[in-house]
C-alpha cells in the first residue's frame, strides 16, 4: 500500500503509548498526531545558503510520534520535497516506519522554478511552463500563481518525484486567494472548479488519497473583503464536481496566538445560513481543519509572553514556544504543524506529546481576555 492507511497510522501510535491519550486525533479515516512538521523557509537566492537541510528535522519527527509531514512543491526550490524524500526513503530502507503510518502533504498553486534560482525567473516560466503548455500567460497571476489543470497536475507529478513516493495522502491548492484582485469572483471559482475536476481523476489515478485548500488570510477575512474566500462555495463545487463522496477533504490556514480569527471569528457561512468561525464551519461540512504557522514564523516572541498564559495552557515549567504550539494544538484542529530544521527543536517540541491539550474553558479565557491579540 502506498499511502497512510488508518491501520498504519493505528500502528504507529501504539509505539508512542507513554505519549498523552489526546495526542492522537483520529478524523474517521485517519489518525495524526496534534502536532506535524512543515518545511517552510524563506527561500534564500544565494546558493551557499542552501546547507539547512530538513532531512534530520524530518526523521527525528517520525522518531518521536510526529506521523504528519507538510510541504510544498515551491519551498526553496523543490529542495524542501527532495529533502523529505531522503529521509522517508532511508527510514522506509532501514524498516524504522513503513508508508502506510505516515501522512504526507503538498501543495500546488505557486510556481516552484527549480534549484538553483536561475539566473532569470521570467525565462524559466516562460520555457518551462508557456512554453511547455502547462498554462497561458494569461493564467499566471503576478509571475507565479496558477491553478490551470495542466500546471497543477504537473506539479503534482512533479512532487511526487520529488518525494519518492507514488501517492500523496493529502494534495492542497496553495494559496489560491493570491488571484483575487487580479481576477474576477467568477473567474476564481471557474479556476477553482477546473482545479477540483484535476484532482477527482487524480484520486481515481490513485496520485492523490484527497484533496484541500491551503489559505493564508483568504478563508478569515471578513466576506466583503476582495481576497475572502467562501468555504460554502468551495463545497457547493466539490459536490458538484464530485458528488457526495468528493475528495475534498482539508483545510489549512493560520492559527496562532496573534491570528486566532478561525477560533473565534463568525466569517463563514454554514447550511443553516448562520455565520461561523472558521473551525466550527469546517466541522459542519465534515472538513479536517489543520493550523499553520502556530509560531507565526518566530514573530510571536519579540516580547516574553504573560505568565498567565503558561498557567493557562498547562506550559508553566516549560517556555513560550510550547506555550504557543499547546495553544494551537487545543482548539478545533486536528493539528498544528510547525517549522523546524534542528532535530533538538523538534525534541523540544514533541515534550508537548506528553501533555495533554488545554481545556475548552482555557481557550475560550485566552479568547475573553485578549490574550491571543
Amino acid at each position: 500500500m502506498s499511502r497512510a492507511t488508518k491501520e498504519g497510522t493505528f500502528g504507529y501510535l501504539k509505539k508512542f503509548g507513554k505519549y498523552s491519550r489526546d495526542f492522537y486525533r483520529f478524523n474517521g479515516e485517519l489518525f495524526f498526531s496534534s502536532l506535524g512538521i512543515g518545511t517552510y523557509k524563506a527561500e534564500p537566492y544565494k546558493e551557499d545558503n542552501y546547507i539547512i537541510n530538513f532531512a534530520e528535522a524530518i526523521k527525528t519527527a517520525l522518531r518521536n510520534g510526529i506521523n504528519l509531514v507538510d510541504t510544498a512543491i515551491n519551498y526553496r526550490y523543490q529542495i524542501s520535497e527532495r529533502e523529505i524524500g531522503e529521509a522517508l526513503n532511508e527510514m522506509f530502507a532501514a524498516g524504522e516506519i513503513t508508508r502506510q503510518e505516515v501522512i504526507i502533504a503538498s501543495k500546488a498553486g505557486f510556481i516552484p522554478l527549480d534549484f538553483p534560482f536561475p539566473e532569470n525567473p521570467y525565462s524559466w516560466i516562460q520555457q518551462n511552463v508557456i512554453q511547455a503548455g502547462l498554462a497561458s500567460k494569461e493564467e499566471i497571476v503576478i509571475d507565479q500563481h496558477c491553478m490551470s489543470p495542466d500546471f497543477l497536475r504537473w506539479s503534482c507529478e512533479q512532487s511526487l518525484k520529488n518525494l519518492g513516493i507514488e501517492t500523496l495522502d493529502i494534495f492542497y491548492l496553495h494559496n489560491p486567494e493570491t488571484q483575487l484582485g487580479y481576477v474576477d469572483q467568477e473567474t476564481f471559482y471557474r479556476r477553482i472548479e477546473a482545479a477540483f475536476t484535476l484532482f477527482e481523476a487524480l484520486i481515481r489515478e490513485k496520485k492523490i488519497v484527497s484533496y484541500g485548500i491551503a489559505a493564508w488570510n483568504g478563508f478569515l477575512y471578513e466576506a466583503d473583503h476582495t481576497e475572502y474566500v467562501s468555504l460554502a462555495k468551495i463545497v457547493e463545487i466539490a459536490r458538484r464536481i464530485g458528488g457526495d463522496n468528493h475528495g475534498f477533504k482539508y483545510i489549512q490556514s493560520p492559527f496562532n496566538l496573534a491570528k486566532p480569527h478561525a477560533y473565534g471569528y463568525s466569517n463563514q457561512q454554514c447550511e443553516d445560513g448562520m455565520y461561523y468561525p472558521l473551525m466550527h464551519a469546517c466541522a459542519s461540512y465534515g472538513i479536517t481543519y489543520f493550523g499553520s504557522s502556530p509560531l507565526l514564523q518566530k514573530n510571536l516572541f519579540k516580547r516574553p509572553f504573560a505568565s498567565k498564559i503558561g498557567e493557562l495552557m498547562r506550559t508553566s515549567e516549560l517556555n513560550d514556544v510550547a506555550s504557543a504550539l499547546q495553544f494551537a494544538r487545543s482548539a478545533g484542529a486536528i493539528s498544528a504543524i510547525f517549522g523546524a530544521v534542528d532535530p533538538s527543536h523538534v525534541v523540544d517540541n514533541a515534550i508537548l506529546a506528553y501533555l495533554p491539550a488545554a481545556s475548552a474553558e482555557s481557550m475560550n479565557s485566552m479568547m475573553s481576555d485578549s490574550y491571543a491579540v
